[in-house]
């Protein structure tokens, strides 16, 4: 039986303060974990009460946040020297329970762990356009490696006329979603005024721009599109590096695989203080997203879409403190049990 009132270890408290630092579609942070024992194991599972019913409704999206923190988990360990011994999906019939995490023996951390460790606060999610200069070649040739590591393809969209494709399957499914009640509800719920802070959702100033000023427009969370129907300017010049992080199957193992593979790209593009916006509208339609796979990916199943850049400021977001997502127990599904 699970007790949301013990006390956990200063262990799993460690580990899940590294966890929390991932993202997530609307900053729903969509995640809950629980110490089995102490310092024996950590469990991570989904909060389905904060799955977006429209946006997700498979909860593909929900499961990829979770496999980011599940990746943070695996660092924070590594950075102590200790393997990670991970069992995902330990009990296949809970819809809830995402991955068992144990301690593993001993191993000395590699350089790029611990650089990727040392980036888990910097980190943030970008909303608007990026500065200029663009991302270097090295930086684009270890991305595509530390995704293969995960068991990910990711795919640079270099050519012209497969960024304007793209852009133009992202500025059709936001579209559809700024013309949708729902969506606009939906999404609504996570936007927080400054007034009124929360550990959770977006910030009204963490989207200062225009959504429609880069070449793949962003989510319209403080209504900008409304009042500027038009954007003053749009800089494509300040898009980024486009890409599509894709698998070659399209079932919770591979979304388990696709969230790691998106948490290890996006802390190692930190290191070098290149930072990411996400633009997955299309892929919460299936019309567009079989559109992608046709198209973009080479028949692989797109699981994210990314811009890359340097960006203009730091605008980090809320979170979760552990004490409101880690409990200590031995439960296999802990969703809704709050």
């Amino acid at each position: 039986m699970t007790d949301f009132h013990a006390c956990p270890s200063h262990a799993a408290t460690y580990l899940v303060r590294a966890a929390v630092t991932a993202p997530s579609v609307h900053n729903t942070q969509p995640w809950l974990f629980v110490e089995e024992g102490r310092d024996r194991s950590i469990e991570v599972h989904a909060d389905i009460a904060r799955r977006l019913l429209l946006t997700d409704p498979f909860g593909r999206e929900m499961v990829i946040s979770c496999a980011a923190a599940l990746f943070n988990i695996r660092l924070a360990m590594r950075h102590l020297g200790i393997n990670p011994a991970v069992q995902p999906f330990p009990h296949p019939g809970s819809p809830t329970f995402v991955a068992r995490v144990g301690w593993g023996p001993y191993r000395r951390p590699t350089l790029d762990e611990e650089r990727m460790y040392g980036a888990l606060s910097r980190r943030h999610t970008v909303r608007g356009p990026f500065r200029t200069e663009s991302v270097p070649v090295p930086l684009i040739d270890a991305l595509r490696e530390h995704a293969a590591a995960e068991g990910a393809t990711l795919h640079f969209m270099d050519a012209g006329n497969d960024r304007r494709r793209l852009a133009e399957v992202v500025r059709a499914a936001e579209g559809v979603h700024r013309t949708d009640p729902g969506h606009i509800a939906e999404q609504a719920r996570w936007v927080r005024p400054a007034r009124r802070p929360r550990y959770d959702g977006v910030p009204a100033y963490a989207s200062v721009a225009n959504p429609d000023s880069t070449l793949l427009p962003g989510r319209d969370y403080a209504g900008r599109s409304r009042i500027f129907p038009s954007p003053a300017r749009r800089w494509s010049r300040r898009t980024g590096l486009i890409v599509v992080l894709s698998t070659d199957r399209d079932d919770r193992p591979d979304w388990l695989r696709a969230g790691q593979a998106l948490e290890r790209i996006l802390l190692y593009a930190a290191t070098e203080n290149v930072m990411a916006a996400f633009h997955t509208q299309p892929l919460e339609l299936p019309r567009l997203r079989a559109r992608v796979r046709e198209t973009l990916t080479a028949g692989e199943f797109p699981q994210m879409i990314l811009r890359l850049g340097y960006a203009p400021s730091i605008r980090p977001v809320p979170r979760r403190p552990a004490s409101e997502v880690l409990s200590v127990g031995d439960t296999r599904a802990v969703a809704g049990a709050r």
